[in-house]
């Protein structure tokens, strides 16, 4: 048997969470001790290790306590559909690595790299995935009209709008000495407003929004630091300085 203290060492966790997840009933110790204390045994030992890999794969703890919860859940069959996600997961951060290193050696100047191939690491399961994040955070029929407007596209438009945004991206790098305030700037985040319509019309606050959401999202800079590593930064001071001076 672990005590709370033990378990949390060896899998990583604070006690805290331990406690938490006591408190909500994901993961309950194996018994108590006369002296209040939680122990852990084998089969907690092995919930836990679920549980982490759901919150790997971005699961809530709500859905995972659901997950299981279930009279049917086992933890074998539940490692081998880890198994699988994690696969899926190892190839599309492979694609990802490629791209990085493809947009690198073009910046270098030692290879070649057209703007398609700047997003060829992205899929459409993880176009998906961000839709489905951007209806948590807008209005979710916003977001679905968003996505049927971009499925309307033949495969040719959609490339030449896509060519189009990597574009602004890599102008927008060469003007940046220039500050975010310059006329080439905001002449470029114009242009960078007229793309987004071709996915949805945001307002002045959600234009606003979407710059912050470049450089707070993690998975969203590393897209911007393949320009540049400060490109995420100047667009949010590029996009803040242009709503300012429509309003």
């Amino acid at each position: 048997m672990l005590t709370v203290k033990q378990l949390s060492r060896l899998a990583g966790v604070t006690a805290r969470t331990l406690h938490y997840y006591d408190s909500i009933g994901l993961l309950k110790p194996s018994c108590l001790g006369d002296n209040g204390y939680r122990y852990y045994g084998e089969e907690s030992i092995y919930l836990l290790q679920q549980i982490l890999f759901y919150r790997e794969l971005d699961i809530p703890l709500e859905e995972i306590k659901k997950i299981m919860g279930r009279p049917d859940f086992a933890v074998l069959p539940a490692l081998e559909g880890h198994r699988q996600e994690l696969g899926k997961r190892i190839a599309r951060l492979e694609r990802l690595r490629q791209t990085v290193d493809h947009t690198i050696s073009h910046l270098k100047g030692q290879k070649e790299m057209s703007n398609k191939q700047v997003f060829s690491g992205f899929s459409e399961e993880e176009q998906e995935k961000y839709a489905a994040e951007a209806e948590q955070m807008y209005d979710p029929e916003t977001v679905r009209a968003s996505n049927r407007r971009w499925k309307s596209y033949s495969a040719e438009q959609q490339k030449q709008i896509l060519a189009e945004g990597g574009q602004i991206y890599t102008e927008m790098v060469a003007i940046m000495p220039k500050g975010p305030a310059s006329s080439e700037a905001q002449a470029l985040v114009e242009r960078w407003r007229k793309n987004m319509d071709h996915f949805w019309s945001p307002n002045l606050e959600q234009l606003e929004g979407l710059a912050s959401l470049y450089n707070d999202d993690p998975r969203f800079k590393a897209n911007f630091d393949k320009f540049d590593a400060g490109l995420a930064d100047f667009m949010r001071a590029a996009v803040r300085v242009y709503v300012a001076g429509k309003k």
